[in-house]
């Protein structure tokens, strides 16, 4: 489908693919994600400004997911009939407020309040990122418009996240969270100029949540979404004890930037073909992280594996957000904001979960553990999506 002749319109207007305004959106993802992961990297310096531990500067990262999570359905089902730029302008100065307090303040009281402010707007953000991009392209782009928006969030993750980590040992962690305020300036700067404006829904079109996780394939989706990511965060979340297990833990980061540029890989991958072949290329990514899985556990003492398993990984998770992301907008059509809404819950809730369970099995069934739990998960996520052919995960059609 993706080579469609464009319409009249379309070749009139020169709207046949945004990428001006998609790659706005997909900066504010980049924003979004380095807002949410930099403080893992700058622990040690963060607590030491802010005279706490290091567990006590880890909390900055909890309340920040916390945030997401309690706020992304309530704020897109009281906001459906607010205009779409304000609402993301609103999310976007969220973050520009929050990434400035963070620099400047010596509290760590108001410094856990200001992280939490950015995790509401992230909650915001992500369940319009993709809804919005789906609205700027034309019908048969839709899904390579979500790619577009959605390739901020494995550049930070690969690039954004060891570079902010490195330039914090330079610069300091506040002037690190500065540069981020600067970033955002830049972005609304970007977006007042090339993101057009969309009207809410209309009161007598408005869907409850109820009514929207009936809609058929939006189950499917959230169930993969849960099993497949929380697979994912508890091999990510603990990569270091499980790496240590095969005398590798002063290789962690070599094992992560293999990771992310095989993610890279994935996302572009995903843009060129989702189009057309969203419901393959969602069952091939759960078949290679299931491979890689497989991998860690049958040769988890091996190098040479365990650098392959993470490339496949990789290659199995960069895509997935833009797949499950696109496979909710189609299935829920006009009430997309919302769907994308509880995506991000669910989301989150698997990445809160990640870190629970795979702490248990680490505690009490040491490493070994965690990449044969991974298997049943997959097994879920491959279930689920094979079973949604008509609904979700449509067979023969994007």
């Amino acid at each position: 489908m993706s080579d469609m002749p464009m319409t009249a319109t379309a070749r009139a207007t020169g709207a046949a693919f945004p990428w001006a305004g998609l790659l706005a959106l997909s900066m504010a993802a980049f924003i979004t994600i380095l807002t949410e992961a930099l403080p893992a990297g700058l622990l040690p310096a963060i607590g030491q400004g802010l005279g706490v531990s290091e567990a006590g500067a880890g909390q900055l990262v909890t309340v920040y997911a916390v945030g997401s999570l309690v706020a992304a359905i309530p704020l897109t089902t009281l906001t459906q009939g607010l205009r779409r730029r304000p609402l993301l302008m609103t999310a976007i100065v969220g973050f520009l407020i929050a990434n400035t307090v963070t620099a400047l303040s010596t509290s760590y009281a108001l410094t856990l309040l200001a992280r939490f402010v950015a995790g509401v707007a992230a909650g915001l953000l992500w369940a319009l990122a993709a809804g919005y991009a789906a609205r700027m392209a034309p019908d048969h782009l839709k899904g390579r418009a979500i790619a577009v928006a959605m390739a901020g969030t494995p550049l930070a993750l690969s690039l954004g996240v060891p570079a902010g980590t490195f330039l914090g040992a330079i610069i300091g962690w506040r002037a690190c969270f500065g540069l981020m305020s600067l970033l955002t300036l830049v972005l609304i700067v970007w977006v007042l100029a090339r993101v057009p404006d969309f009207a809410g829904a209309p009161a007598g079109r408005r869907r409850t949540l109820r009514g929207v996780l009936r809609l058929p394939g939006i189950r499917p989706v959230l169930g993969v979404v849960l099993s497949f990511v929380l697979a994912h965060n508890i091999l990510y979340t603990y990569i270091a004890p499980f790496l240590a297990g095969a005398g590798m833990v002063e290789r962690t980061d070599a094992v992560l930037l293999v990771f992310g540029l095989a993610s890279l890989v994935s996302i572009w991958v995903v843009g060129v073909l989702i189009d057309s072949r969203l419901r393959a290329l969602t069952l091939a990514s759960i078949a290679l992280f299931a491979l890689a899985a497989g991998m860690f556990w049958l040769w988890r003492d091996a190098p040479p594996a365990i650098y392959a398993a993470s490339a496949i990984w990789g290659l199995a998770f960069g895509g997935c957000a833009t797949l499950f992301q696109t496979a909710s907008a189609k299935a829920a059509g006009p009430a997309a904001d919302l769907a994308q809404s509880m995506l991000v819950t669910m989301w989150n809730t698997a990445i809160a979960g990640g870190g629970l369970a795979g702490g248990l099995l680490l505690g009490r069934l040491g490493p070994e553990s965690l990449a044969p739990s991974l298997l049943i998960l997959i097994a879920l996520a491959w279930g689920l999506s094979f079973a949604a052919r008509d609904h979700g995960f449509p067979a023969g059609k994007p």
